[in-house]
């Protein structure tokens, strides 16, 4: 007996239909706008959130040592707990290694990489988890070798390391000034000439011979002449 071609019709409508429900419900479950200083602190992050000052930081951990910006204004470092005897495994348990980035003496990236012995050793429970303790949605697309949550200005990586679970949390907004900086700085070092002042010689960006030139002599032209790299007197 042959179906009726409304019948057909009807349930193809009603395929469809659910299909789309399945896909907006998927689409809300991976939305996430929350911003930056509504995240929730959870305790296995000891305490650390973006956004913190050097001082900040180091307050929770006096052994992390800070070393000079670099000409973007980035300062990274970063603490052992498994391998450095100084660090007080106590405080920081089952945790490897934890990472620091800093833009502008601000704390933009926090990485923090756990032992194997971890209470969530396995990423699927290790993000559910974090997900309850940092009040996030809790499906993390996945991305490369890991699972990712963007949400509104930042983003939540996790992945397994070395049999490890680890967390990465990352201002987006400090990522982007980050490449741009970088971008502009790299297009200036393309425009600058190294002049000696006391040989009369000047070298291109892309000249090695440039690095040798004395600080004292040391002139810094931002033109740079369209010549191939080689020996220039005035």
């Amino acid at each position: 007996m042959l179906n009726h071609p409304t019948s057909n019709i009807r349930s193809l409508i009603l395929l469809i239909f659910a299909a789309l429900c399945c896909c907006a419900t998927a689409r809300a479950q991976t939305t996430c706008s929350l911003k930056l200083n509504q995240l929730k602190d959870a305790p296995e992050l000891f305490g650390f959130r973006l956004g913190m000052t050097f001082d900040e930081v180091k307050a929770r951990s006096p052994l992390i040592k800070l070393g000079p910006a670099d000409e973007i204004g980035v300062v990274k470092t970063s603490i052992n707990p498994h391998y450095d005897p100084q660090v007080d495994r106590t405080v920081f348990p089952d945790v490897r290694t934890i990472s620091f980035d800093f833009l502008d003496g601000k704390l933009v990236t926090l990485w923090i990489g756990y032992e194997s012995t971890f209470k969530w050793p396995v990423l699927d429970d290790f993000v559910a988890a974090f997900s309850k303790a940092l009040d996030v949605p809790g499906h993390w697309p996945a991305k490369r070798t890991g699972q990712e949550l963007t949400c509104d200005g930042f983003s939540l990586f996790a992945s397994i390391i070395a049999r490890g679970p680890s967390i990465r949390i990352a201002d987006e907004v400090a990522q982007l000034t980050v490449a741009e900086r970088r971008e502009k700085a790299a297009e200036q070092a393309e425009l600058e000439v190294i002049g000696n002042s006391r040989t009369l010689q000047y070298y291109p960006s892309d000249c090695a011979g440039k690095d040798e030139v004395p600080a004292a002599s040391r002139t810094i032209f931002k033109n740079k002449p369209k010549r191939k790299c080689r020996l220039q007197t005035g």
